[in-house]
């Protein structure tokens, strides 16, 4: 059986689009002329990604404000923020390794409700992918928690209630993607690491938060049948923004107990830029806490052989030999191939290690795409050849 291989999600919009999202901010052009723009760069991805042998391609997510944000603003400059937050008194999502941060607005009264949903972009972007499979990722419940206040109670609009309606909005996504075409959904829990750093600067990753996060994407998956939830996953990892990251020094052994926990298809995790001796004990903890019966899914972990924040491209070579390590604890059927992380998970990155080029780190990013999938079809080759001489 073939290494499987997933994309995670975004790649770094071109500077022409990035220039036009900050020109829309300032009302120099009209949305009809931004999504202009989002169609040409979401062409370009779906053409390109194509050309890599990718399984099931993306638009790289050009026309979102952010993985975390998109169901509330159109832009990360705020534009078209959703009337039931507001700009002021928000908390820190997070707090990156380089000193930058991105805050999440406040809620302010409920219910809550997306203003734009992941399948919505997804059908503009399906009638360019040219019958190709192609792969959605959303927010998850999680994220989306963040926006109630930590030590406050909106008048008239309990946190339970909040949480039954993110549920709610989250499955919405969901199902919508599936409905408009898609074959794979993943879930983006970035916060899940993070909820485990303590941060003083960020109260919330204080709060013991992770087993409440758990369970709400849990809830989600509780909605979907067996066949279904095969084709949904997680995607867990340190952060991926400007080239930094927001929690790698959290040991990964804190939080694959629980992720594994929930009930999803396949897990997305970062490893590739871990150092070679960590990534062999984090090899054994995900062969050790991965379940072949997952409420009737068999789970796949689909271990990061691809550092998206160095512009160095990983040989197919060094991709194979990162799987023939992971397939001695990770058994074969539930092993497959991915990224650390989105290439450019927030719109606006000028991706200061790729030399503040969005335009180059593209390039970049189609290059190692492509390196992923040869590197995973020679471990497959080598991987087959071992257990035939058994």
């Amino acid at each position: 059986m073939p290494i499987p291989t997933e994309v995670v999600g975004s790649l770094p919009r071109p500077d022409y689009l990035q220039q036009a999202f900050a020109e829309y901010d300032s009302g120099k052009i009209s949305k009809e002329e931004l999504i202009k723009l989002q169609d040409k760069a979401a062409a370009d991805s779906l053409s390109r990604m194509q050309q890599t042998g990718e399984i099931y391609i993306t638009d790289g997510e050009q026309r979102s404000s952010s993985f975390a944000t998109y169901p509330i603003l159109d832009t990360l400059g705020g534009t078209g923020l959703s009337e039931i937050l507001s700009a002021d008194g928000g908390q820190y999502f997070a707090i990156f390794d380089d000193g930058h941060h991105r805050k999440l607005p406040k809620l302010i009264r409920g219910p809550f409700q997306y203003k734009n949903y992941a399948w919505q972009n997804f059908q503009k972007s399906s009638p360019l992918s040219k019958g190709h499979p192609m792969k959605q990722a959303v927010i998850a419940p999680s994220m989306m928690y963040l926006l109630y206040p930590l030590s406050e109670v909106i008048e008239g609009y309990s946190k339970d209630q909040f949480k039954k309606d993110l549920v709610d909005e989250c499955t919405k996504d969901i199902r919508g993607c599936f409905e408009a075409g898609a074959k794979r959904v993943s879930i983006d829990f970035t916060e899940g690491r993070l909820a485990l750093k303590n941060d003083p600067r960020n109260p919330w990753t204080g709060a013991s938060l992770l087993e409440t996060f758990v369970d709400l994407i849990n809830s989600v998956l509780d909605r979907f049948s067996p066949a279904e939830r095969a084709n949904i996953g997680v995607h867990t990892c340190p952060g991926g923004d400007c080239d930094s990251v927001h929690s790698s020094e959290v040991p990964y052994h804190t939080l694959l107990p629980s992720l594994f926990k929930i009930n999803a298809g396949y897990f997305l995790i970062q490893l590739a830029s871990e150092n070679a001796t960590t990534r062999a004990s984090i090899h054994q903890e995900i062969g050790k806490h991965i379940r072949r019966d997952a409420k009737e899914v068999k789970q796949i972990a689909f271990i990061g052989v691809i550092n998206p924040l160095n512009p160095v491209v990983e040989t197919p070579e060094e991709v194979c030999e990162r799987l023939l390590e992971a397939s001695k604890h990770i058994p074969v059927d539930q092993l497959g191939a991915t990224d650390d992380c989105g290439f450019s998970p927030f719109s606006i990155d000028q991706k200061p290690h790729h030399g503040g080029n969005p335009d180059f780190a593209r390039e970049v990013a189609f290059q190692k795409i492509s390196a992923r999938v040869r590197g995973a079809k020679m471990a497959s080759e080598k991987l087959s050849v071992q257990l035939r001489d058994r």
